[in-house]
C-alpha cells in the first residue's frame, strides 16, 4: 500500500479523536462506543491539541488522500494526568484495524523518533494483549509496569 506521512497540525484534532478511537479497537473484542474517547483517561491525549510541545505525524492513503490510516503523537501530561513519576512525554499511537501489520505503524514510529531526539524519555500505555507491544519493544520501549489489563512502557533515548 502506498501512503504519505505528514506532520500533525493544530487543525488535526478531529483526526486524532478518530485515530484514538481506532486505537481502542482490537480484534476479537466488541467495538466500543464512540464516546469512550471522551473519558478522562483517554481524552487527555487529544483534548486541546496544538498546545506547546504537541507533535506527531499522520499517515494517509496515497491514492485516497482523505483516508487516514493511522497517527502517532507525543504530549507532555498536564493537570490530573501529570504526576511526579509520569511527567515524561506520553506517546499515543494507532493504525486503523484494516491497515495494521503493513508497516505503517513502524514507519510512523520511525518518523516520530527521528524528528524528536530531544525527548529523552517517552511513556506509552497499552492494553496487555495489544500486539503493538512487540512493535514498541523493537523501538526500545521496555515494560516498567504490568497488570492483567495493561502495560506501561518507557523508552530512554
Amino acid at each position: 500500500m502506498d501512503y504519505v506521512i505528514r506532520p500533525l497540525t493544530a487543525a488535526d484534532e478531529p483526526i486524532l479523536w478518530e485515530t484514538l478511537y481506532q486505537g481502542l479497537q482490537t480484534k476479537g473484542e466488541a467495538t466500543p462506543s464512540l464516546d469512550i474517547v471522551r473519558r478522562p483517561e483517554f481524552a487527555h491525549y487529544v483534548e486541546g491539541w496544538g498546545r506547546a510541545g504537541d507533535t506527531g505525524f499522520v499517515a494517509y492513503d496515497a491514492k485516497q488522500n482523505d483516508e487516514v490510516l493511522g497517527a502517532v503523537w507525543l504530549r507532555v501530561p498536564t493537570g490530573q494526568h501529570a504526576s511526579e513519576v509520569e511527567t515524561t512525554t506520553e506517546l499515543a499511537f494507532a493504525v486503523k484495524p484494516d491497515h495494521r501489520r503493513h508497516g505503517i505503524g513502524a514507519a510512523l514510529l520511525t518518523q516520530l523518533v527521528k524528528a524528536n531526539p530531544q525527548h529523552s524519555a517517552i511513556l506509552v500505555h497499552a492494553p496487555a494483549n495489544n500486539p503493538a507491544v512487540r512493535l514498541y519493544e523493537k523501538f526500545g520501549f521496555k515494560i516498567v509496569r504490568q497488570s492483567a489489563e495493561s502495560v506501561t512502557m518507557r523508552r530512554e533515548a
